[in-house]
């Protein structure tokens, strides 16, 4: 067993792939008060807020340091699908991004709510959406990934709504705290090694 350094600057996690390879059973719609609103072609601001809120808290910062050019690319391309979760006063409490960018496969791009709605049966919601919207006419495989930055019940949740890990890695990248791009206090659970500049 060995130890790979990381730098004082960096983090690490252990991604982990899962997928389904034919759709579930059908079951009923769990209730919910939130509902979904499709973006078509969302302005890069509104989508990076909207990713900012749902994501800063298990440290995601991809979208939020990606070259505007190629963000609008992804966001508008028709086969990317973009849903905003809201509640009753049509507040954005969450997201669902579905890419259909490669033939034959729905990739649940990024998919989260609010830290506030954990607990409350949201998620099961929105994973039933997803599969209702996923699962169409020539779609084999549906797969996602999550890390060890995600919430701690992020993996198992996955496993239970019929997702099998098929490979695991360790990623490594400069902390988002100490560039600056999240808040200093973004993530506590996480260690920051380097005092952000």
């Amino acid at each position: 067993m060995g130890l790979i350094p990381v730098a004082t600057h960096q983090v690490a996690c252990v991604v982990t792939s899962l997928e389904m390879l034919e759709r579930p059973r059908a079951r009923p719609m769990p209730q919910s008060i939130l509902r979904l609103n499709r973006w078509t072609a969302p302005a890069a601001d509104k989508y990076r807020q909207l990713f900012r809120r749902i994501g800063a808290p298990w440290l995601w910062f991809s979208r939020l340091i990606m070259d505007e050019a190629r963000l609008i690319a992804i966001i508008h391309d028709p086969l990317v699908e973009i849903y905003a979760v809201c509640d009753r006063q049509g507040i954005e409490v969450g997201i669902l991004e579905l890419d259909f960018r490669k033939s034959g496969e729905c990739e649940l791009g990024f998919f989260g709510l609010i830290p506030e709605l954990a607990g409350q049966g949201h998620g099961g919601w929105l994973m039933a959406q997803a599969m209702a919207l996923g699962w169409r006419k020539g779609i084999t495989r549906l797969w996602v990934h999550t890390c060890t930055l995600d919430s701690p019940g992020a993996l198992g949740f996955y496993q239970k709504a019929g997702f099998k890990p098929f490979a695991r890695s360790v990623e490594t990248f400069d902390d988002p705290r100490v560039l600056g791009i999240l808040p200093r206090d973004t993530a506590p659970h996480v260690p920051m090694l380097q005092a952000a500049s």
